[in-house]
């Protein structure tokens, strides 16, 4: 049952707080606070979901999302069981269109990139929101899928990351239609290709390329009750590839470079790179191969190198630092054997923008004010996820979750339980609400933006 808005008053952060929050900032950890949560929400936005939460049409509206959730759960079970590796997401792609088609959105269909995109469209005038969970999981093909029920929780691999987030965007159009509630923004139901691995979120890339109009975006993935994700962990991958001439480990000693030995000077190298702690930025060589037997000198080698940052120029100025360290490494292997036959070069294979959600705009304080209509104390954070495109863009965007008890992400024993989960799927709901507004209940909140251009 909701909570009376009153409970959203709390007092303020205390001068102490804060500047041991600022203090700490650059150790935090993924779920740790990137931002203070506001105090108070603006009373717009208080009196909007005040509104809702004591609007009849509503309480019958999330009655029916508790109703639904058997029936959901079948929904996660099916998709979960067909496979959607990296760029192979098409069959489950094809099932969510079918149930996206049968629960009301007939002209719901499959772009070019691979998204499914419906339209459930408003009263006219209102903003557009997208709300979106990835089809993509972490796990190969001919990966065993098959949910399995013990200990009172499903396991599968993906079935939380990010299956449920489709099964309750499955929901929400199912009771949307079935008690037919009208909001004034459009919705824009996204399941998207692209967000894991090297996908490197073109799916998502390809929504705000194709659709200029989009005001805000909720995206759905697994994370614990009260969790906002406002920031987007910006990255960039690349694979380095040293190529030389080779030769005999006795015969051409002295004579050729090694394309190993020049990696090796170039990784030392970029470990001895400084990087800010704040804003968080990060690196790592992450894979390494080559050569082509234990008594040859190597005429190739390769490294896959991930940097990371909170901050794009922080993150530009360390892609910087470690594209120079590893000219000079090839400049000091060659010169180490009076040549100049040893080369690098590298390509850009992963590409994830950043951005930031302001703590105190509006798409932000809605998802405050169901957390605390449900109950739940707010802790923003930040995260690489589809919600990097749009704050590229300066376009608002969080990522919430839509209820259960995950474990095991990215592993083979990933599980969820789904034991009231309809709690976490009524609680973004009603975020989602908040923003585009129900006919007769509450106004849109989202603003609404100028369009933009290619």
């Amino acid at each position: 049952m909701l909570r009376s808005p009153r409970a959203l008053r709390f007092a303020p952060l205390a001068p102490l707080v804060l500047a041991m929050f600022f203090a700490a900032h650059g150790a935090r950890a993924q779920n740790t606070a990137v931002a203070p949560t506001p105090a108070q929400v603006a009373p717009e936005v208080d009196k909007a979901f005040a509104q809702l939460t004591a609007a009849p049409s509503i309480q019958k509206l999330l009655d029916a999302v508790k109703a639904d959730h058997e029936r959901s759960v079948e929904d996660l079970k099916m998709l979960t069981e067909i496979e959607a590796p990296p760029f192979k997401e098409q069959k489950r792609a094809e099932a969510f269109l079918a149930r996206m088609k049968a629960l009301g959105l007939s002209d719901a269909r499959i772009d070019a990139e691979g998204n499914v995109v419906g339209l459930r469209k408003g009263t006219g005038n209102g903003p557009k929101l997208l709300v979106s969970a990835h089809l993509d999981t972490v796990f190969p093909a001919g990966t065993d899928v098959k949910v399995k029920e013990r200990d009172g929780k499903l396991h599968a691999p993906g079935i939380a990351d990010d299956t449920r987030g489709l099964s309750v965007l499955l929901s929400w159009l199912k009771v949307l239609n079935d008690n037919k509630v009208q909001t004034v923004g459009d919705l824009l139901f996204v399941a998207n290709v692209g967000e894991e691995e090297l996908g490197n979120l073109r799916g998502m890339k390809a929504i705000f390329r194709d659709h200029l109009d989009i005001d805000g975006m909720v995206g759905l993935e697994p994370s614990p009750d009260g969790n906002v994700l406002v920031l987007g962990t910006a990255s960039h991958r690349y694979e380095v590839t040293f190529k030389g001439p080779g030769g005999h480990s006795f015969a051409a000693f002295g004579q050729v470079p090694s394309a190993i030995h020049g990696m090796g000077r170039a990784i030392a190298k970029i470990a001895e790179v400084r990087t800010p702690s704040f804003p968080k930025t990060t690196f790592t060589v992450g894979t390494v191969g080559g050569g082509t037997s234990v008594n040859t000198i190597a005429p190739d080698a390769r490294m896959a190198i991930d940097i990371r940052s909170d901050d794009m120029a922080s993150l530009l100025e360390t892609e910087k630092k470690i594209l120079a360290a590893i000219d000079e490494a090839v400049a000091e292997e060659n010169k180490r054997w009076n040549v100049t036959t040893l080369s690098a070069s590298n390509k850009l294979i992963g590409d994830r923008p950043g951005g930031r959600t302001p703590s105190d705009s509006v798409i932000v304080e809605a998802a405050i004010r169901s957390n605390t209509a449900f109950g739940h104390k707010t802790l923003l954070r930040g995260g690489s996820t589809d919600a990097n495109v749009p704050m590229s863009y300066g376009i608002p965007a969080i990522i919430i979750g839509g209820g259960g008890k995950s474990t095991g992400f990215h592993a083979l024993s990933e599980s969820i339980d789904v034991t009231d989960a309809w709690k976490g799927a009524q609680n973004s709901l009603v975020t989602v609400l908040g923003l585009v507004g129900v006919q007769g209940v509450s106004p849109a909140l989202l603003p609404k933006r100028a369009v933009r251009t290619k």
